[in-house]
């Protein structure tokens, strides 16, 4: 694993090193690395300790991770964090919020179906706000622009994916966009994909753990050229790393019950700001000649 000399100057530049990177990295630096890139506000204001407990790693692994990245250590890592994400995000706090939450709902017992609701309530409320937050304007214009761009959309997303998936597609129906449902009924994503091409889009939904029937779909895409739009739990996730856009989701989870609220706000958010932006490039519809009145016999 080669070792940078000279160590990113933004919290940005260390994110898209990171990226670049992952591959090349061992599975506990790898580790690290996931926890550094969906965890930045935590990594800039816990401990070394607590993030060695969070992220399943010996402090000193915390410290040669940083190391090989070119900093001296640790906290100068941490600094950049503080220096360069905290200020202005949205979503400062949202884990310990969620930790939070987590102890309080699974140190109870389960009760009336009203208070299920309301825990589901309030945790999904927590995921939705950190969405607002999280998912920035320009990666929702470049998701928007590339399925505006594309002839043909596919849509691929199985098992617990499975109703953002075809929300995704019934929605891009409606609206006019040519659209294919690789729903991989009976085992046929590998033909319901093989038409796929360069002009088309892969919109790839897909969370831990991973459906291999949608890595080989994006897989697939990626082979054809075609570009992939993936909505995932985490930017290096095997979806994520050969996709040309990331969308990244944290949902909520209740009773260990992972919610779906928050990506199916942002596919209806895709969606609609897809049908305003093609209904705003439309081309004026020619104004109606009066039929000519039939002379009478």
């Amino acid at each position: 694993m080669a070792e940078s000399k000279t160590p990113p100057a933004t919290a940005e530049e260390l994110r898209a090193e990171i990226l670049l990177r992952y591959e090349s990295l061992s599975k506990r630096l790898q580790q690290i690395a996931r926890y550094v890139l969906d965890e930045p506000n935590a990594v800039a204001l816990e401990t070394l300790a607590v993030l060695a407990e969070r992220t399943g790693v010996q402090p000193s692994a915390i410290v040669r991770f940083a190391k090989s990245f070119g900093f001296d250590g640790a906290t100068q890592m941490q600094r950049l964090f503080r220096d360069g994400l905290l200020s202005g995000n949205a979503s400062l706090g949202y884990s310990e919020r969620v930790r939070e939450f987590t102890r309080a709902v699974d140190g109870k017992a389960v009760g009336d179906p009203g208070q299920v609701l309301a825990e589901f309530v309030e945790g999904n409320v927590l995921a939705l706000q950190n969405l607002g937050g999280h998912v920035g304007r320009e990666a929702l214009a470049g998701a928007v622009a590339l399925i505006a761009h594309a002839d043909t959309v596919y849509v691929a997303g199985v098992r617990r994916s499975f109703p953002v998936a075809a929300y995704l597609a019934y929605s891009l129906h409606q609206v006019d966009k040519k659209t294919v449902f690789i729903d991989s009924v009976g085992g046929m994503a590998r033909q319901q994909v093989h038409a796929i091409r360069a002009e088309d889009l892969l919109i790839a939904v897909s969370y831990h753990p991973y459906a291999e029937e949608t890595l080989q779909t994006v897989a697939a895409a990626v082979d054809s050229g075609c570009k992939v739009l993936a909505i995932s739990d985490s930017l290096v996730s095997p979806v994520a790393k050969p996709a040309t856009l990331v969308l990244q989701v944290r949902e909520a989870e209740i009773r260990k019950f992972r919610s779906l609220s928050a990506s199916m706000c942002l596919a209806q958010a895709l969606v609609i700001s897809y049908a305003f932006a093609a209904s705003e490039k439309a081309p004026p519809r020619a104004a109606r000649k009066p039929a000519k009145k039939r002379p009478r016999k």
